[in-house]
């Protein structure tokens, strides 16, 4: 016979990872589904993916291509030059690369304009991070008539159709476009390696499910557009160290959706290894955990109160992030509660599941599945973080360049 506390304690790790199990639930099968779709169609007939999510038609002709930058002079010359080397749409009359030098004391604006970049210098010692730095600019572009922006990070690559693909999307009536956003860098080392897994599965099968189930795609803070109409309707003003969460779930509110572009990707350096890795988790999950503090209760009143476009988000807010999602389910799995361990099992399975349709989907290779056997290692490193992460999550944190 069970022990009542064994009982309890059971019910409740399954009710703080049920939310987050549905989710990715959710979103593995829809992406299965969409990826048997796409196999069944030509490249001529697969135009769903675009039309059935958007309406109306809109036409894109003064694009300005972001780069908030706060001391990039390591990247900012080669992130410049891969937006050039850009395959130009034929409906673009104008391309503007602007780079925003925000509280820079290195050479970056002097850098950003010889490779031919427009930049705007902004200096504000009270107001910091890239929230504040892509608010400066969107102000300004949307004064200046341009019809959309999009966004891309001073450390990134990108596809050489990355502009054809966004335009296309942005003509043909979407709000926003989200593109594939991966790691520049996943052979530097087996962590590496496991955090690109970690990328395909969030950045390309989670928005690719979404895309399938006809939902707005996420933002992910790095090679995302969204049009003049979008940022007049829904002002940009958000500041955490995850802007991109805060200010997708006011898109979504407001009724929007952004289309996810899976024909092009976006790939950033990212740290692999040490004191850089270890910040910048702490920083991104502690920004995410105050996120969920603070907009469960609003989002979840929402859901209650029949809006039920906020459903999805919620239950994304729900999730934690993945190793500490695992984390709880072998915790669950180790209480001798049956109905703990059951569910436990299956929704570890899921999380396999999860992990190989994204490799799948975000092209990857068998090095990348023979990554997973880091997982462990990996999981021990996250239990180390917890601490400090928590500390995070009571604070909101400045814009701190990330070392590479």
């Amino acid at each position: 016979m069970n022990h009542p506390l064994f009982e309890v304690l059971g019910v409740a790790l399954i009710l703080i990872t049920l939310p987050g199990s549905v989710e990715l639930a959710l979103l593995t099968f829809a992406a299965i589904a969409s990826r048997q779709r796409l196999a069944e169609r030509s490249e001529q007939q697969d135009e769903w993916r675009y039309t059935d999510l958007i309406s109306g038609e809109q036409q894109v002709r003064r694009l300005a291509v972001v780069i908030p930058a706060h001391n990039e002079a390591a990247t900012i010359t080669r992130a410049v030059h891969s937006l050039m080397q850009c395959d130009r749409p034929l409906s673009l009359a104008e391309l503007s690369i602007v780079v925003v030098a925000d509280n820079c004391s290195d050479g970056t604006a002097e850098l950003a304009l010889n490779a031919g970049a427009r930049v705007i210098e902004r200096n504000d010692n009270e107001q910091r991070g890239k929230g504040f730095a892509l608010q400066f600019a969107f102000v300004q572009l949307v004064s200046e008539n341009f019809d959309a922006v999009l966004v891309i990070d001073a450390d990134s690559m990108v596809d050489a159709n990355l502009l054809q693909e966004v335009v296309h999307l942005l003509n043909c009536g979407a709000d926003g476009v989200q593109t594939r956003y991966l790691m520049l860098n996943p052979g530097e080392s087996a962590g590496a390696r496991l955090r690109n897994v970690a990328l395909m599965a969030f950045n390309v099968l989670r928005p690719l499910g979404r895309h399938r189930l006809r939902l707005s795609c996420g933002i992910h803070g790095n090679g995302f557009a969204l049009t003049r109409r979008t940022l007049e309707a829904v002002a940009y003003g958000a500041h955490s160290i995850v802007e991109d969460l805060e200010y997708h779930l006011r898109l979504v509110q407001s009724g929007r959706r952004i289309v996810f572009a899976n024909r092009t990707t976006v790939r950033a350096e990212m740290p692999a290894t040490g004191v850089a890795a270890r910040t910048q988790r702490i920083r991104w999950e502690g920004g995410r955990g105050r996120m969920i503090v603070q907009n469960v209760p609003t989002v979840a009143r929402e859901v209650i109160h029949g809006n039920f476009r906020m459903l999805e988000p919620l239950l994304e807010l729900l999730l934690l992030p993945l190793g500490i999602h695992v984390l709880l389910l072998l915790c669950t799995a180790a209480v001798p509660f049956a109905a703990a361990r059951i569910y436990a099992g299956f929704a570890l399975m899921l999380v396999a599941l999860h992990v190989s349709m994204g490799i799948i989907v975000g092209g990857g290779s068998f090095s990348d599945l023979n990554a997973i056997v880091a997982v462990p290692g990996y999981l021990a490193w996250k239990l180390t973080l917890i601490p400090a992460t928590l500390r995070s999550a009571a604070a909101n944190t400045e814009w701190i360049r990330t070392q590479r």
